[in-house]
């Protein structure tokens, strides 16, 4: 029962080094990683902010979403050819990545910006109550989104120091005693 305990316990750590040894190959995930959490944030509440626009109906607001869903792919896609395996890193296409991040960060402000405006206007305010609390859940998702779209830009920027500070962590194998490698190379001689 010892055993199985080890087992498991030197194969969650096992688990935890290749992640690491994976990590130090290829630092680009961490952003890529936070990029993806970003889109399924947005994709994930999509309703909401459909919603809001049906609701609100200010000029610029569909387009808005519209625009934040296709950049949210697109820089996706850029990100992904930004870094191509084994090859250097793709100088244009990270720089129309960052185009694009900036892109969904104005774009959410300005969405925000109009539910801003259609909750405080003076004449006929939209009412945020119990039917309209997809309004608030857009603000803050969209916010949100803002947050982690920002984080993911941040980090892409800090690849090369990720890269520098992976590469400090030791993943090398521990190596056995001697005395049980002898045993090893002396059932290997039969």
């Amino acid at each position: 029962m010892t055993t199985l305990n080890k087992k498991k316990s030197g194969g969650l750590k096992e688990f935890f080094r290749r992640k690491i040894v994976s990590l130090k190959r290829k630092p680009q995930t961490i952003p890529l990683v936070v990029l993806a959490i970003g889109f399924l944030v947005y994709s994930l509440n999509l309703t909401h902010v459909s919603d809001t626009t049906a609701k609100i109906q200010l000029s610029g607001m569909g387009l808005s979403g519209f625009c934040t869903m296709l950049f949210s792919m697109l820089s996706f896609v850029c990100f992904l050819n930004a870094y191509p395996h084994r090859k250097k890193t793709n100088i244009p296409m990270l720089v129309l990545m960052f185009l694009m991040l900036a892109i969904l960060i104005v774009c959410d402000t300005f969405y925000m910006g109009q539910i801003t405006k259609a909750i405080t206007r003076a004449d006929h305010p939209i009412v945020v109550d119990t039917a309209t609390a997809y309004i608030q859940k857009a603000y803050d998702m969209l916010n949100l989104h803002r947050i982690i779209i920002a984080i993911g830009a941040v980090l892409t920027l800090l690849v090369p120091v990720l890269r520098k500070l992976l590469r400090r962590i030791d993943t090398s194998l521990p190596v056995e005693e001697g005395a049980q490698m002898g045993e090893i190379l002396l059932s290997g001689d039969n």
